[in-house]
């Protein structure tokens, strides 16, 4: 069965201005990598926007009200703090990016792909039930859990993250929900400040495991293997989604730390083989970061050969 990639094209509408880091380049290099001839076998599919009750059932309605009334005239961006910027077709490419997490579920909960790719920007992982922050405007893995948990009647759903920064928009909304698990490499410190080991949930349900500025592959290989893969596998998830960001790599100018293109491919190994032994396969992979390009368009190769090969 095969991988379906996710992506569209107006994800290069989303105008953050000029030297962000998160600029319409990044789509650019990512489908560029996955137009090589070894990723023709995927499934190609463009989402549809999510709707007000799939945003409305992870954030809360005033928030999206907001959000939704955003309309900067073209040429103009709204500032709604100093990293996250809203242009005339902002909202409509992030609610792409959360339909496409949704169709995400959909392609391996009804089993016509066996793994899917969503390669959608902006990222969502940050964003919180209230609060939009660090690039990010709705949270598309907790949009996905849900979708998951109400359209298809799963219990317990997954959420494991490996880019640089810690998803506190998606801790956020999972910490209080025991069926619902977490878990994070990133650095500390660094942004956006939460990740810490401490942080538990209410059930043990979040592993956070952050790694101090200028750790390379041994410390990120142990951190999977000794605490968050074995978490996962005890969690024993019925789908696994993956916040897929690609900024840990050496060459990523946001983040310390040093990570390289083979580690990204081992880890998605061995998430797909957990997604194996537990969920019949059922993975959802969601971009996040990366802001080297020429790493992210390498990391998200490995990523999807993995999840194509495995």
């Amino acid at each position: 069965m095969s991988v379906t990639l996710i992506a569209h094209p107006d994800c290069l509408d989303h105008d953050t201005g000029p030297n962000h880091p998160e600029r319409p380049a990044r789509f650019t290099a990512v489908t560029a990598a996955l137009e090589a001839t070894e990723f023709q076998p995927l499934l190609r599919e463009q989402p549809e926007e999510a709707s007000v009750e799939a945003l409305c059932a992870v954030h809360h309605v005033d928030y999206v009200d907001h959000i939704l009334s955003l309309a900067p005239a073209p040429g103009t961006r709204i500032h709604l703090d100093a990293d996250t910027i809203v242009s005339a077709r902002s909202v409509r490419v992030a609610r792409l990016g959360a339909g496409a997490a949704i169709m995400g579920v959909d392609a391996v909960m009804q089993g016509w792909a066996r793994a899917a790719f969503a390669a959608m920007r902006p990222p969502g992982h940050h964003a919180e039930p209230d609060r939009a922050m660090g690039f990010c405007l709705f949270s598309n893995a907790a949009i996905a859990a849900v979708h998951g948990r109400q359209t298809y009647d799963l219990r317990r759903v997954a959420v494991v993250d490996f880019d640089v920064h810690h998803g506190n928009g998606t801790q956020a909304f999972f910490e209080k929900d025991a069926d619902l698990f977490y878990a994070s490499s990133h650095q500390y410190p660094c942004y956006p400040g939460t990740g810490r080991a401490n942080e538990r949930g209410i059930a043990g349900n979040i592993v956070n495991a952050p790694l101090p500025p200028g750790s390379g592959p041994d410390a990120f290989r142990a951190a999977w293997s000794n605490d968050l893969l074995p978490a996962l596998e005890q969690f024993r998830p019925e789908l696994l989604i993956v916040s897929a960001g690609f900024d840990a790599d050496y060459r990523d100018p946001l983040a310390q730390l040093n990570v390289t293109t083979p580690d990204f491919a081992w880890l998605t190994s061995k998430l797909v083989a957990i997604a194996d032994k537990h969920c019949n396969g059922r993975i959802v992979s969601l971009l996040e970061g990366g802001y080297d390009l020429t790493a992210l368009g390498e990391g998200v190769a490995a990523h999807v050969r993995a999840l194509m090969r495995a």
